[in-house]
């Protein structure tokens, strides 16, 4: 059973060639495109909008799983679930300063455009820092979208080809997510075309952290380089998500752990040992989060910004610089 409203329902496009979907009741396809005619399956009623020409996940991999969906659904578990409630009671590695207040400007910026608006969130199976305020606003409305299947997914997608039609949302979030694609530009210019005209973005994306996802980890950003990501979008705030105390506390964490090789339970005893003797190491991001140094030093940065209608020429990029290295 598909569990969207109808007027979202009514957004949905396909994957591959972006043209309507409708119901298919003929197994075993849940969704139909009349104009490419590709099908679409849903599994424990999450319709999957997947275009097997761009993924690297395939329709096949959730309707009968085999080893590359075991190896997501380890991953997703190590995100969820029991294993997230476990981890919680462990000091954490990195402390994100100013989500809360992120989120608040986010939907502030969204509420000035619409009263109710539509928001599409890509990577939607854990709950992002800062998220929790945002998703108790009665005001917005969630397509929640994952690339694995979980309670609280509307459609399992893969955001280099995102299955909404044009200029149908109001706002995107993307929450370290793009280290996690093959073609971060691409995914970002899927989400510009599916914002309505002065839509709003909110991305978070690492600069310094090390591999996590294993091989499904692929890329990181500077703060320019972030910028330039979403070159055609408006910036109305961006700056360091995680600073420079979350980059020592990961590296230490991990200087430790390359001598654990892939031995599970030495590489857990030394995560313990690591977070409990050094968890203090990121609540000093509070005192350097807004330095211009930290800039040049971040865990991880943060873009918000509204859909323009002219990209930002590098020229003026380099411009923007704002770290120590004047």
């Amino acid at each position: 059973m598909i569990r969207l409203d109808p007027d979202i329902f009514a957004l949905l496009a396909c994957p591959a060639c972006k043209a309507s979907l409708r119901r298919e009741n003929s197994a075993p396809a849940g969704l139909a495109c009349p104009a490419c005619g590709r099908s679409y399956p849903s599994v424990r009623g999450v319709p999957i909008l997947i275009n097997e020409d761009n993924s690297i996940f395939s329709i096949q991999d959730y309707v009968q799983p085999n080893t590359q969906s075991e190896q997501l659904d380890k991953h997703v578990r190590q995100r969820g679930g029991l294993a997230q409630r476990l981890r919680a009671l462990i000091p954490q590695n990195v402390k994100n300063i100013g989500a809360d207040e992120n989120y608040a400007r986010f939907a502030h910026a969204l509420l000035e455009r619409t009263p109710q608006p539509l928001v599409l969130v890509i990577g939607a199976g854990a709950e992002g820092a800062g998220m929790s305020q945002i998703l108790k606003n009665p005001t917005l409305r969630f397509i929640n979208t994952e690339i694995f299947i979980a309670s609280n997914i509307h459609l399992v997608v893969d955001g280099h080809d995102i299955p909404l039609q044009a200029e149908s949302v109001d706002g995107v979030i993307i929450q370290a997510v793009l280290e996690h694609v093959v073609d971060p530009a691409r995914v970002v210019q899927e989400i510009y075309r599916v914002l309505k005209p002065n839509g709003v973005v909110y991305a978070e994306t690492p600069f310094m952290q090390q591999v996590h996802m294993g091989r499904y980890d692929f890329t990181r950003f500077t703060h320019l380089g972030h910028r330039r990501l979403f070159r055609q979008f408006d910036e109305i705030a961006s700056g360091a998500a995680c600073g420079a105390g979350s980059v020592l506390a990961w590296s230490i964490e991990h200087f430790f752990l390359s001598f654990a090789g892939s031995k599970r339970a030495l590489r857990a005893v030394i995560i313990l040992i690591t977070r409990l003797l050094f968890f203090w190491l990121p609540y000093l991001d509070k005192l350097t989060i807004k330095s211009t140094a930290t800039l040049d030093a971040a865990s991880s940065y943060y873009f918000l910004g509204s859909k323009g209608f002219q990209t930002l020429p590098d020229r003026l990029l380099i411009q923007q610089y704002r770290g120590a290295q004047q």
